[in-house]
Order: structure tokens, then sequence, then C-alpha cells
């Protein structure tokens, strides 16, 4: 119940400061792009569509949620509750993967991807990695500006490899995990299994590392700036 709450307080919150209303404009605006494109280019475009945006919402976000959430002492209020960091970090996977997947479903029906479940289940793998590193990242910044600068080279990092893997792919790259996020949603990966076990095993350990931060920053909450 308690859980329930959280996701849906966070739901409420991402509401409230216009994430569903972004994403309802950029949804129309990429689907409007994929019937104007030539039908060849439909599918890998809806893929790089799908992987470099709702995928990566919480890569892009994440600063300003836990900012605001420091700024209004919302995360003070929750380090004396019996609101338990594993509770935290699940209710900010899911309520992000729900906005993903939501997105490209729509792409995925647009753009007539034709493995419709494996792009909504690679959607919230990969979502759930870009969160736990935004969220990474959050706990050691103090402003927008600190965070921002530092997820720069996280986002070159994440989206060139996957996005050359995709128009040129060979079988050293293929061992990089988030190649096979890529593969997976455009419907050309080679072993499915292997690439969703990768992706399982860098959420794993990106969850240790994040649960600790976050752990840390709850015992030392001061003051930040946006």
């Amino acid at each position: 119940m308690r859980m329930i709450k959280l996701i849906l307080g966070d739901i409420r919150f991402q509401f409230k400061y216009g994430f569903y209303f972004i994403y309802s404009v950029f949804s129309a605006l990429y689907v409007f792009l994929l019937f104007i494109f030539p039908e060849a280019w439909r599918e890998k475009a809806a893929s790089i569509m799908i992987y470099s945006d709702p995928a990566a919402m919480g890569l892009f976000f994440m600063g300003a949620i836990v900012l605001l959430e420091k700024s209004q002492r919302v995360l003070n209020a929750l380090a004396v509750s019996p609101v338990k960091v594993f509770e935290y970090i699940m209710a900010k996977i899911v309520s992000l993967a729900f906005i993903s997947i939501l997105v490209s479903l729509m792409l995925a029906l647009a753009a007539g991807l034709g493995t419709i479940p494996i792009v909504l289940i690679t959607t919230a793998l990969t979502s759930i990695i870009f969160t736990l590193l935004g969220l990474l990242v959050a706990t050691k910044a103090n402003s927008l500006n600190q965070y921002l600068i530092a997820t720069v080279p996280l986002e070159i990092v994440c989206m060139i490899p996957p996005i050359i893997y995709l128009f040129a792919p060979t079988a050293i790259m293929r061992w990089y995990p988030l190649n096979g996020s890529i593969a997976l949603i455009s419907n050309s990966s080679q072993n499915p299994p292997y690439d969703i076990a990768m992706l399982l095993i860098v959420i794993v350990l990106l969850f240790m590392a994040t649960h600790r931060e976050t752990a840390k920053m709850w015992r030392s909450l001061g003051g930040v700036k946006l």
C-alpha cells in the first residue's frame, strides 16, 4: 500500500509539472514525423525516437525531480518517515517507466513495428537503466546546471554507440548492453535472451549503486539551489 501511494504521488507530481503534457506534444510531433518519413525509414526512425526519448526520460528529468524534492523539503520528510530508500527508488522507476511505455506504444503502432511486446519490455528495461543513472547523478548534484553538466558524458556514452550499432552492427559492439536495447526495439537482435539478460545485469548493478548513494543523500540532506 505504501509503495502504491508513493507511485501515485510521483505520477501526480509529474502531471502537475507538465511531464504528461510535454510528452503528449512530443508524441504527436513524433507520430507526425513518422508519417511524413519514407516508409523504408520508419522502423529505424521509430527505434531511435523510442530509445533516445521516452526510454531515456529518467536521465533527462531526474535532476529536476530530485532538486525540486530537495528544495520543497520532500526528501526531508521522507527521510524521517517509514518510507525506505528501496521504495523511493522503485516509485521513481515505475512512474517514469509508465510514461515511457505509453509513448513508445504510440510510436511503435504508428511505425508499424511488428514486435510490440518486445518493444514495450525493452523500453521498460531501458527506462529503468536511465532512471537509475539519472538518480545516481542527482544524488550528487546541488544545482540543475551541475546535474546537466554531469549528464553530458553519460548522454554521449549511452546514445551514440547504440545509434551507430543500429546502422552498422558489428560483433565487437554487440557486447555493449545498450546496443542490445536498440537492437531489441528495432527487431534486429541476433540473440534476444542474451540482450535482455545483459540489460537485467546492468539494472541490478546500477540499482545497488543508486541505493547506496541515495541512502547517503538521505543521511546528509542540505539546502540546494535550482
